[in-house]
């Protein structure tokens, strides 16, 4: 299985694409519309579209927001014409990668650090001449990685339970 996950934003999205074994096949932090490019590009040759979804927790939003909820539409709606889509919300990674609600950034990016750097368990990026997992990989991109990882994780999950 091959899966492209979004994490959407007003202006600018990032996204990845992993296979079940976890691999990062390729990543970016692009604009919209260049996101959606590649998106479109690649559906061909994923199984699976996941993008994160906003939530409403009963504080007032912006602009940003809304527009960000118009692009997460955009994407889902040319994703679903070749390939299924699905949605995650990041009280679900931040539970299922941490195991709390209360996680941050920083705390999602280090749980992905321990689980797959290979020698650089401080950034999980390495060196140029010596590249870790995570070389590259900055800013949103580490979001769209914890949509994907968990997104896959759920996948096996249900795989052993049978469902």
């Amino acid at each position: 299985m091959v899966l492209f996950s979004i994490d959407p934003g007003n202006e600018y999205s990032a996204y990845c694409i992993m296979n079940d074994s976890y691999a990062l096949i390729e990543f970016a932090k692009l604009p919209n519309r260049e996101a959606m490019d590649v998106m479109l590009q690649k559906l061909d040759k994923v199984d699976l579209v996941v993008i994160e979804r906003v939530a409403s927790y009963g504080l007032a939003v912006g602009r940003e927001v809304f527009e960000t909820c118009e692009w997460i539409g955009r994407f889902a709606q040319e994703a679903e014409k070749k390939v299924k889509t699905e949605y995650l919300y990041r009280k679900d990674e931040k539970i299922w990668i941490c195991g709390s609600m209360k996680a941050k950034d920083a705390n999602i990016r280090q749980a992905l650090i321990d689980r797959f750097a290979k020698f650089d368990l401080k950034n999980g990026k390495g060196t140029k001449k010596n590249p870790d997992v995570f070389y590259g990989v900055s800013k949103d991109v580490w979001a769209a990685i914890a949509i994907a990882v968990t997104k896959l994780d759920m996948l096996k999950e249900g795989e052993k339970d049978g469902t």
